[in-house]
Parts: structure tokens; sequence; C-alpha cells
């Protein structure tokens, strides 16, 4: 599965997605700009993004842990999600996301 992403800076690339992998851990090994400091226990903010029109729509419901987190970020919109959340399928082919202001 194939990942679109956008760093800080405006740059997209296209990753290959892991099936079961976060996310969060595909961009942090692709170099992109991903604290995930608490390596993916949804227990921070750093892996902040925004997930394109289109493909919010097609993820689980935001957790009440997950939107206790964004209450911590900063730049929230109405599509961020934090991408330790974020489960890869064959369903996700093609999700696009930026990497959020630190």
């Amino acid at each position: 599965m194939k990942i679109v992403a956008t760093d800080r800076k405006g740059a997209t690339r296209e990753v290959e997605g892991r099936d079961g992998w976060s996310v969060m851990e595909i961009l942090r090994d692709a170099g992109f700009d991903i604290a995930a400091e608490c390596g993916g226990a949804c227990a921070c903010a750093t892996c902040h993004v925004y997930v394109t029109d289109g493909w919010f729509e097609k993820l689980p419901a935001r957790s009440d842990a997950e939107l206790d987190m964004l209450d911590m970020a900063l730049a929230v919109e109405p599509n961020s999600r934090l991408s330790c959340q974020i489960t890869c399928s064959p369903e996700l082919d093609g999700i696009a996301v930026t990497v959020a202001p630190e």
C-alpha cells in the first residue's frame, strides 16, 4: 500500500506502507520529521497529521484518548489525526497526509 505524505516544508513523496503498521511508523522510518515521543501509545501528539479530504471519512472515528491528545496539539484542524492511530491496510492504499506544524 502507498502513503502520499507531505512534510512540513511542503515536499510530497510516496512511501510504501506495511499492512498492520501505523502510518506514524511508516513516516518515521521513511525519514519524515515525526517525533513519535510516546512510540505510538497515543500519549502525546508529536505524530499529528492532517488527513486529506476523502480519506478522513474512511478512517475509524477518533477515540476519546486521541481527542484528548489532539486537545494538546498545535494547529488542530477538523481533519487532524494522530498518525499512530491510523493503521495501514489495503483499504487505505493511496491515503494522503500532511505532517502538521510543531
